[in-house]
């Protein structure tokens, strides 16, 4: 389960309950910080806070400030500039030097929202969220109506699902997550005068296929469900596809290896990873997702091996296209030395991370510039300063 279910759950959870809320969501970044946009903090009344917003060194301020919210039920916009070098900043016990913008909201104006996103998570469907994040007032001709607070949701399709209190808002909402989707890129957008959103682009979690059900097969479908991944174990072995044996599996595909792509579906968000440590079971696996929309096919063993199972399938009259074969990732996983099921889980899970990711995989320390790329169209205005309690 991952950081957003658990946030999306206890929204949910604490409307249905009756209880109080606030959600703090990052809107906005500058420079270097722990999390990036759309990181959400659910604060209750009372009990623990679910999710984080950073290393722990703004959750404090930003708990305080949530209880002002929670008694007011007005929504506020923080600025954390962490960028100066005195002894405001340091007090703070900040270990980046960014700038952060937080809103922070009553969660009951977001339980609509949490489910619509939990739905498309589940539904493997792409959605855009649009937050009002600031109205400093009405113009003259009527703009800037909308309520901080006030949502609109974009499917890819044009569907819409609410509304910011303007048509004219809400066409330059649509406009903006049109460009948001085609980048994949979340960002605080100026939609009128005094008028800022939040355009957030959320995208199902990676789908994993993990065709061999063996022993080894355990800690990979661990590791990647640990991620937030939607992992669904390919086997033709039927007694191997329990969840006693993967408890932490979204699925189970049996099938015969050849007709593992028809039987399980790929798009291009599906990572495939084989596994079945079978020769014969391993080349029909690899003919059967050749050609697939799949951006990776991981094959344990060494190069060598792969080499045979393409030999054999030349053999067998298929010859492999050179385009197709450049997915194809053998030996599976990062080179960091890895031994045992468990390591080699997490040097598979790196490697498809750093290309989802579209990443060297180095060392950081070794890359110029920041952590994170920062999108140029981003625009982050100045928000009110938060104020230590």
């Amino acid at each position: 389960m991952s950081e957003l279910h658990d946030v999306l759950r206890a929204i949910e959870d604490g409307a249905a309950r009756g209880e109080r809320m606030a959600l703090a969501t990052i809107v906005g970044i500058r420079g270097s910080t722990y999390r990036r946009e759309g990181a959400r903090l659910a604060i209750p009344a009372t009990g623990a806070p679910v999710g984080t917003i950073s290393g722990g060194c703004l959750e404090g301020e930003v708990c305080t400030v949530a209880g002002d919210v929670m008694s007011e039920g007005q929504a506020r916009l923080l600025h954390f500039d962490l960028t100066a070098d005195d002894e405001a900043v340091w007090g703070w016990g900040l270990g980046c030097n960014g700038v952060i913008d937080v809103f922070v909201e009553p969660a009951e104006r977001a339980v609509e929202m949490a489910g619509a996103i939990r739905r498309a998570i589940d539904e493997q469907r792409e959605l855009v969220a649009i937050t009002v994040v600031e109205a400093r007032g009405a113009g003259n001709d009527g703009e800037g109506v909308a309520e901080p607070g006030a949502r609109m949701l974009i499917h890819p399709g044009g569907e819409t699902e609410g509304s910011l209190g303007d048509a004219r808002l809400d066409g330059a909402a649509a406009e903006g997550a049109a460009r948001a989707l085609r980048q994949e890129r979340s960002a605080t957008i100026r939609l009128a005068d005094g008028v800022r959103a939040f355009v957030e682009v959320l995208v199902p979690p990676i789908r994993l296929l993990v065709c061999g059900a063996g022993h080894d097969a355990i800690p990979l479908v661990r590791t990647a469900a640990g991620l937030g991944w939607r992992v669904e174990v390919v086997d033709d072995r039927e007694a191997f596809l329990t969840h006693e044996r993967y408890p932490e599996a979204s699925g189970f595909v049996q099938t015969e290896p050849i007709d593992a792509r028809a039987a399980a579906g790929v798009d291009g968000r599906t990572y495939v990873v084989v596994m079945s440590h079978n020769f014969l079971r391993d080349k029909d696996y690899l003919r059967s997702f050749l050609g697939s929309e799949a951006p990776y096919i991981g094959m344990l063993g060494p190069r060598e091996r792969l080499d045979k199972l393409l030999t054999e399938l030349r053999r067998e009259g298929f010859e492999p296209d050179p385009a197709h074969l450049a997915v194809v990732h053998s030996p599976a996983g990062l080179d960091l030395g890895s031994e045992g099921p468990e390591e080699i889980g997490w040097a598979i899970a790196g490697e498809i991370l750093a290309l989802r990711n579209r990443r060297p995989a180095g060392f950081l320390k070794d890359r110029p510039g920041p952590i994170h790329d920062r999108p140029h169209a981003a625009e982050v205005d100045e928000a009110e300063p938060a104020t230590r309690a």
